[in-house]
């Protein structure tokens, strides 16, 4: 049995056996998971059906998308409650209805810009409506720039060039706005997230993790950064301790405020990760975690996974801890 995961206000408990599939329903790595302001789950993955929709119960309400994503990367719920979904290999973000219909497409399918460009999108990775609805996107895996959109897909600006340096970047991966309107990047390879206005102009950036892929905020102003780190892909270092994979929770200062570790290292068990590639949060504050398993490790894996097993997403419940926010030390806040 696993006990709760974390500390203080950011505390859960992994709950095992929560979506109920049907055998028709295979579903591939979750690489992209939203919520929308029902609290339905919207799982994004390289299945044969890409969209499948959850209540909060784990009951399937509906499937879509069947044909139209070559590799499902992110996904995101706007402001205008549409679904944003970005394709890597496609080089395409689509918004949709939440039940499946297409409503804009930013990007020729298929068709990349060029590695280093700068231009939209060569593999690209995630995307983010701000407040006012303009849309960003993290083009990352053969580019090193951020786009900025308006509500009708229109070119506004693109920022950021290769390197380690404030607005450069090193692996785009991920990308949040906050309510305010603020720009955050999962900056993977530089193992920071990166924080700008919603004119590129940088702000500041979050430090002391290693390779963070899965990016989520939580509400209102001045945000914590749920940040899914990743182990390290060297074989120099591969075996090290306390490199991922794990879930933590940093503030705008860069302290960690929570770790979501079950202190097995990497797996398939409750509580365990290989490569937390996708995260969102309900209303409730219940966590969604998808997974991205790369050959390396089902390599490691083997053959543990059973046919049809849902491994690569878990929901954490969030649970109210015996140590109030009150008794923290400001590092723990």
């Amino acid at each position: 049995m696993v006990v709760s995961l974390g500390k203080g206000r950011h505390s859960y408990k992994p709950v095992t056996d929560w979506a109920k599939l049907p055998t028709d329903i295979m579903l591939g790595d979750v690489a992209g998971i939203a919520v929308d302001n029902k609290d339905r789950v919207y799982l994004f993955n390289r299945g044969s059906n890409p969209v499948v929709v959850l209540n909060q119960r784990g009951d399937v309400l509906s499937k879509w998308g069947q044909g139209t994503f070559a590799n499902p990367h992110g996904a995101s719920i706007g402001p205008d409650q549409c679904i944003y979904l970005t394709d890597n290999f496609d080089h395409t973000v689509r918004k949709f209805t939440l039940d499946g219909k297409l409503l804009l497409q930013i990007g020729t399918a298929g068709v990349g810009s060029g590695f280093m460009s700068g231009k939209p999108f060569c593999k690209c990775t995630h995307s983010a409506v701000s407040p006012s609805g303009d849309i960003f996107v993290s083009d990352g895996y053969q580019n090193a720039c951020i786009h900025k959109f308006d509500p009708k897909g229109r070119l506004l600006k693109s920022w950021g060039t290769p390197g380690t340096g404030p607005g450069e970047f090193n692996l785009p991966h991920n990308i949040c706005c906050d309510a305010d309107g603020w720009i955050y990047v999962a900056d993977r390879e530089n193992s920071r997230v990166q924080i700008f206005d919603e004119n590129g102009r940088y702000e500041t950036q979050i430090n002391n993790m290693h390779r963070p892929s899965g990016l989520a905020i939580t509400p209102g102003s001045c945000p914590d950064c749920i940040v899914g780190e990743l182990a390290s892909y060297l074989t120099v270092n591969r075996e090290f301790p306390n490199l991922g994979p794990f879930v933590s929770v940093f503030d705008q200062q860069s302290n960690l405020l929570s770790r979501l570790d079950a202190q097995q290292g990497p797996g398939l068990g409750p509580g365990q990760f290989l490569s937390p590639h996708s995260i969102a949060y309900d209303s409730t504050g219940d966590l969604y975690i998808g997974d991205v398993v790369d050959a390396d490790w089902a390599q490691v894996m083997g053959d543990s996974e059973k046919p049809g097993q849902p491994r690569r997403f878990q929901k954490f419940k969030r649970v109210e801890n015996a140590q109030s926010e009150s008794e923290l030390t400001p590092l723990q806040r």
